[in-house]
């Protein structure tokens, strides 16, 4: 005889079955790329938004000047300066022709010279022509530019003790 225990002389416990209740589908949020791209999305328009008010405050600063600026020699007149105020300062020029050819926004060079005809000197540089007024009054034409507040102090001293020329400048 063998004696080895028989399959049926010893029963296995089998557990009663239970149930599970019932449950959603699950759901993953993405993983890290997901996560990646949302947190790309959020500075993008971060940096976008930051380009937008710098914009809005160089535009409302008025970075530009109406003389030429301190800034690299292709940079345009008034780069890498300070804002101005300026001024509008109306001047007689000595010769009334010279003034028919200017218009506004042209650039002109504003040149002093002597009740005696002495030496010339230049008073402004670069002065923007803001109008052109067709008046006809006595010796010379009248003709408004736009200057910083000293350069205008200046123009307006010379053009009591002398006279003035233009010659328009090359800086546009």
């Amino acid at each position: 005889m063998s004696t080895s225990p028989s399959p049926s002389s010893c029963p296995a416990p089998v557990p009663a079955p239970c149930g599970v209740g019932p449950f959603g589908p699950l759901r993953v949020r993405g993983g890290g790329a997901a996560r990646l791209r949302r947190m790309l999305r959020r500075q993008r328009r971060a940096a976008a938004a930051g380009l937008a008010l710098a914009g809005a405050a160089l535009a409302t600063t008025g970075l530009s000047s109406a003389d030429g600026g301190a800034g690299p020699p292709d940079a345009p007149p008034g780069a890498g300066r300070a804002p101005v105020r300026l001024v509008s300062a109306p001047v007689r020029i000595a010769d009334p022709e010279t003034v028919r050819l200017l218009r506004p926004g042209d650039r002109v060079d504003v040149i002093a010279v002597g009740a005696a005809g002495g030496d010339a000197r230049v008073v402004a540089r670069g002065a923007r022509v803001a109008k052109v007024p067709r008046t006809s009054a006595g010796s010379g034409a009248l003709v408004v530019l736009s200057v910083e507040r000293p350069r205008g102090t200046a123009l307006l001293g010379a053009g009591t003790s002398g006279r003035l020329a233009v010659a328009v400048s090359d800086a546009h």
